[in-house]
């Protein structure tokens, strides 16, 4: 079976970018013969400072998403923060992400359960692999169709992640998609004096050291400038790298 790739940038900064980004994720699509998930969030209600960029909001974000969905014919996911943008995020995406720091939120996870849509719960900094068991019973319970699991680090020390590998297998056990979000898990998180950063140059190791311990599918945040992002860009993968990349993880 192929891996799920899911890729786009961090946040909503125009319609010009979902334009740039899709249009390449259909030429990739097209080459490969891969169905690539395009991500974008409307919001960003984590980040490090209140002075930052956090996208066009629900109602304007998700008219954006559809309209991608509608040209480009890709599927789409998107993150949810509170249990009431569930429903209007279903109705767009084919994919709604639980973010790591809420996956423990019951209402939210029983919110997008009830969607009828796949519901991807990234794994806490705070949460070990096995831990994960108990939110995918929270989601299972409240019907939810299918669960995915994402892999994004753990928090080990102040400002930094470190992604333990053997997380992947062990959520294996629980569910049988396991995605590496391989752009999140390179963060440095706060330690750029009032913002998140990083070091993008390690995004192709995560994602083959991932492919060694059976992950299923594979998240990348793209940019086709990605120091000019307005959010996570010293993580974000350029977007001319995305079709090396997924080539040689599907070899």
């Amino acid at each position: 079976m192929q891996p799920t790739f899911i890729a786009g940038p961090c946040v909503i900064e125009s319609a010009e970018l979902l334009d740039t980004v899709a249009a390449k994720l259909t030429d990739i699509n097209a080459h490969l013969g891969t169905d690539i998930i395009f991500k974008a969030s409307f919001d960003k209600a984590n980040r490090t400072s209140i002075h930052s960029f956090r996208g066009p909001g629900i109602d304007k974000g998700l008219q954006m998403l559809a309209d991608v969905k509608s040209k480009y014919g890709l599927r789409i996911t998107t993150d949810i923060h509170e249990a009431w943008q569930a429903q209007p995020a279903g109705e767009v995406c084919d994919v709604l992400q639980i973010p790591a720091f809420l996956c423990r939120q019951t209402d939210l996870l029983v919110a997008a359960a009830k969607t009828g849509k796949v519901v991807n719960i990234k794994k806490a900094q705070f949460l070990s692999g096995r831990d994960m068991r108990y939110p995918v019973e929270k989601a299972k319970d409240s019907g939810a169709s299918e669960v995915w699991l994402t892999e994004r680090g753990n928090s080990f020390g102040y400002n930094n992640l470190v992604v333990d590998f053997r997380n992947i297998p062990d959520m294996k056990e629980i569910v049988p998609q396991v995605i590496m979000d391989c752009t999140h898990s390179v963060q440095r998180p706060s330690a750029g004096d009032g913002k998140t950063v990083g070091d993008r140059k390690f995004v192709p190791a995560m994602a083959k050291a991932a492919k060694a311990f059976g992950a299923t599918g594979y998240f990348f945040e793209v940019h086709p400038t990605p120091d000019q992002g307005l959010s996570d860009a010293a993580n974000m993968l350029e977007l001319s790298k995305l079709e090396d990349l997924v080539r040689e993880l599907l070899a």
